[in-house]
């Protein structure tokens, strides 16, 4: 590099972090490092401006899906799961999903004399994160090309584990390498839905101090989430967890009859900037039906369904051979909250699934803010748990409001 482009360079990385700090709080360690490790770097052959955008980067496509095998994350969410973390100088951390590298480098600058294990499934990728950290000065970082389920046993145990790839279920071997106090930080995903969980261990337990909403691609190997169309020309899909019962021919059935849907509308407005994503997660501590329904524009521009509240992924509560999902409607110009929350639905019980997901929007309104606490056990653990459990082979699941 000449000393023109380090210092535009520089003045790029700076202004990005400058702009993640407008939008949240960030712990001033993260920001340090996130000011001192060249993202660019990690980068190569990509346009430096494109290098310190607020954007995730495909750095291997995917012949056989739509989502890429592997990319940089978003840079805010990697800000914001570093502060769930929260690595210490001197911790033993392991990574799960090595990507460019870049994230392993800022984990090294948080633990200083610690010591950070990255693991890839993809030996072009591995490769890439090895030969990047390296050319940065980062050659003390461990980088194993592995199935990312088995962890790293040789550097166990961990103070903080971290995964950058969307996990479905957490694995006992993550269990038996994090230390007890530890911290697990990964992009959980449960009925149709991803966030980024916050987790301690206490003893046979993790319990949850904080998630957020985030997309990551999904990790190799695990495979209870099933996509499945509902109409021939695969515009409608619904996203389903392995343990629901979910009556496809039913659904298609019931959208091929093009009956008009019932509509059923909440009390509860929201602002055109005001998220209501936490309906969704509100609706998963109770109940079984919940999943992702996506409908393309292919599907909208033919109206063959209610447009829903956001077309690439709306919740939606399934039972039989019918369905309801949130809908938002837009209801006067100057109201602080000019749109409504609602619910459309089809099928022979569609105003008794309409109610219920009304039930949960409202349920939603009475707290906006409230986060509720996740608690994992083991799944060999019988000790007792709340009533409502999500079962997945390794581990079970509960989410719990206080009100």
């Amino acid at each position: 590099m000449t000393v023109n482009q380090t210092s535009t360079a520089e003045q790029l990385r700076n202004r990005l972090v400058d702009e993640i700090l407008a939008g949240r709080r960030v712990p001033a360690d993260v920001e340090r490092a996130m000011r001192t490790v060249p993202r660019d770097a990690f980068l190569p052959g990509l346009e430096l401006q494109n290098a310190y955008t607020d954007q995730a980067v495909t750095i291997k496509d995917n012949p056989g899906g739509p989502l890429p095998l592997s990319c940089a994350s978003v840079p805010s969410v990697v800000a914001l799961m570093l502060e769930q973390l929260g690595a210490r100088a001197g911790d033993n951390v392991l990574e799960i999903g090595a990507g460019t590298g870049y994230n392993a480098a800022l984990l090294a600058e948080l633990v200083a004399h610690g010591h950070v294990t990255t693991v890839d499934i993809d030996p072009d990728v591995a490769l890439h994160a090895r030969t990047r950290l390296n050319a940065t000065g980062y050659e003390h970082i461990t980088v194993i090309e592995r199935d990312g389920l088995l962890g790293a046993p040789e550097n166990a145990p961990y103070d903080r584990i971290i995964a950058t790839v969307g996990v479905w279920d957490i694995p006992a071997t993550w269990w038996n390498q994090l230390k007890d106090g530890g911290r697990l930080v990964l992009p959980l995903r449960w009925r149709g839905q991803t966030r980024s969980v916050a987790l301690t261990r206490h003893g046979e337990q993790l319990v949850s101090d904080g998630m957020e909403l985030c997309g990551f691609v999904p990790i190799i190997g695990q495979n209870g989430e099933k996509t499945s169309p509902l109409d021939a020309d695969d515009t409608i899909r619904v996203h389903y967890d392995e343990d629901q019962g979910i009556d496809l021919d039913g659904l298609a059935a019931t959208l091929r009859a093009s009956e008009p849907a019932l509509e059923v509308p909440s009390a509860q407005r929201v602002g055109g900037e005001e998220p209501f994503d936490g309906v969704w997660l509100r609706a998963t501590a109770s109940d079984d039906r919940v999943c992702r329904l996506e409908v393309t524009p292919k599907a909208l521009e033919s109206e063959l369904l209610r447009r829903p509240a956001i077309p690439v992924r709306s919740p939606v509560l399934v039972e039989g051979s019918s369905m309801a999902y949130l809908t938002v409607t837009r209801e006067g110009i100057e109201a602080e909250r000019a749109f409504r929350l609602g619910a459309a639905a089809y099928g022979p019980r569609a105003e008794e699934l309409a109610r219920d997901l009304v039930t949960h929007i409202d349920a939603w309104g009475s707290d906006r803010l409230a986060v509720p606490r996740m608690t994992v056990t083991p799944a060999d653990n019988v000790a007792a748990m709340a009533d409502h459990v999500i079962s997945k082979p390794e581990s079970r699941i509960t989410v719990t409001y206080n009100c």
